[in-house]
């Protein structure tokens, strides 16, 4: 009876033990399974090891099986993704930007690079897309950058600040603002509200390494690192003539709240105090003295009750033309429809910045290269590439793809545009009242279409739409491919 007693306390020790090991580490687990059959009586002392060893040899085979699952889940997610991007490279979610930046205070993220993408893309490979939200009340520190950067106020207030060699040059930022930034100049941002975020949406040009940039910082210290920090302390003392070793130490070392601090209201009046005010339409917004020119000042380039598209460019803001970029903002009516069209040169890189809907393209990159046709050897064959949109999405549209864009039901889609080689780009649209096809004549159309003229010119001049129409009934669900 006493020894019955005994081996059920030992299968209940054991197997308490052997609950707690499914959440612990095995190592650690055997060590105290062992010291707990020191306690054991003489006679049980070896059975209790045994068990710990079968124990600790059953969780290490568990463990490898899961990590061979995880292993396995990890490889079949990789390789999910990489059809997507095979089947869909121009479309990035807001999953594929990295942070750079983040504090208690804001962050700055970074979409991946386009190449990594597709090959597709390397028409675009030296251009990056970059987000930067900072909190009311907040002060980014001073950086340069080794590329050329256009940025535009998506949400906020702010002022800019640009670093001379004898002087410096303060911009007030509002919403709708675009200003240039270029490669090398030191530039800090400030925060000016007291409630609203402010939400800058950037485009750089890398100008030295393909498709790479980096902000460095000199007025800094360990977090973010001062790069002066990369310097001997010999050499740094010569240059600021300074022999203090620990001096110079204590300077580049103080700093360690991150690339985005809390500022007080006064110092943000101070940074503030000689602001000068862009934000007009070119002349009266600064533009040839450096300061940002309001997007949302504009005249709209086309306008009707489903939407509305306004521009930048060289001729708006002088500052654009070495960049050969042009700035736009499409926002779509709920329920409306950017009607199909494509660029001449320009490559879109269109970031989502409010509301939902989907983009539709025809590419004929991606999917099958051809297909014979009897008699009439290879054609060209499209894929539809398409995708839902929300804020935060970003998708590229090269040149001479046909594209449209269509707002969800319920509230505007807010679309940022990148138009990059836009000098001398020319917008041919599909359909609609300024439709390319409306001035082909009868024996045209008869000889492309190999229809009826009537029933095509019916077809033709049926929307009276330009440039927005109504999107399709019942919203994606409602469209279908041809057979």
């Amino acid at each position: 009876m006493a020894k019955a007693v005994l081996l059920l306390l030992l299968v209940l020790s054991l197997l308490f033990l052997t609950l707690g090991w499914a959440q612990q580490d095995p190592e650690r687990e055997l060590e105290q399974c062992r010291k707990e059959c020191l306690q054991r009586p003489e006679g049980q002392k070896h059975h209790c090891q045994e068990e710990c060893e079968r124990r600790y040899r059953e969780q290490q085979e568990q463990q490898e099986k899961r990590g061979r699952g995880e292993e396995g889940n990890r490889k079949g997610s990789e390789r999910e993704e990489e059809e997507e991007r095979r089947r869909n490279p121009y479309h990035f979610t807001g999953e594929r930007f990295r942070e750079r930046v983040r504090t208690d205070h804001g962050w700055v993220r970074v979409l991946e690079d386009f190449v990594k993408q597709s090959e597709l893309l390397r028409g675009i490979a030296n251009y990056r897309v970059s987000l930067l939200e900072a909190n009311p009340h907040t002060f980014v520190l001073p950086a340069h950058f080794d590329a050329e950067g256009v940025f535009y106020v998506d949400r906020g207030r702010g002022t800019i600040t640009f670093l001379g060699e004898e002087d410096k040059q303060t911009y007030n930022l509002e919403q709708g603002d675009v200003i240039r930034v270029h490669a090398g100049t030191t530039v800090y941002i400030t925060n000016r509200d007291r409630n609203e975020k402010l939400q800058i949406v950037k485009l750089f040009q890398t100008v030295s390494t393909p498709g790479r940039y980096e902000a460095f910082y000199g007025p800094a210290g360990r977090n973010p690192e001062s790069f002066f920090r990369a310097f001997s302390d010999s050499t740094l003392g010569a240059s600021f003539n300074n022999r203090e070793t620990e001096t110079l130490q204590r300077l580049f070392e103080h700093q360690d709240q991150g690339a985005i601090v809390k500022a007080r209201e006064e110092q943000i009046k101070e940074i503030g105090r000689h602001a000068s005010s862009g934000g007009g339409s070119w002349p009266f917004g600064g533009g040839e003295s450096g300061g940002p020119v309001n997007l949302l000042r504009q005249r709209p380039v086309h306008s009707n009750q489903y939407g509305n598209l306004r521009q930048i460019d060289e001729n708006e803001y002088p500052h654009l033309r070495s960049l050969d970029i042009s700035v736009a903002l499409a926002n779509i009516t709920a329920g409306g429809m950017a009607a199909p069209y494509y660029n001449s040169r320009a490559t879109k890189v269109a970031v989502v910045t409010e509301g939902n809907g989907y983009f539709e393209m025809a590419c004929p990159h991606v999917g099958s290269k051809g297909r014979k046709q009897k008699g009439q050897g290879t054609v060209e064959q499209y894929e539809r590439i398409s995708g839902e949109l929300r804020p935060g999405h970003v998708v590229v549209i090269p040149a001479g793809h046909p594209a449209l864009i269509v707002a969800s039901q319920g509230r505007n889609l807010e679309v940022v545009c990148f138009n990059i080689n836009f000098r001398n780009n020319q917008r041919y649209f599909l359909t609609g009242k300024n439709s390319i096809y409306r001035n082909m004549d009868d024996e045209e159309i008869a000889l492309s279409f190999n229809s009826p003229v009537e029933e095509v010119r019916r077809v033709l001049n049926a929307n009276k739409d330009e440039v927005f129409t109504r999107g399709p009934e019942g919203g994606r669900e409602g469209h279908r491919a041809f057979a």
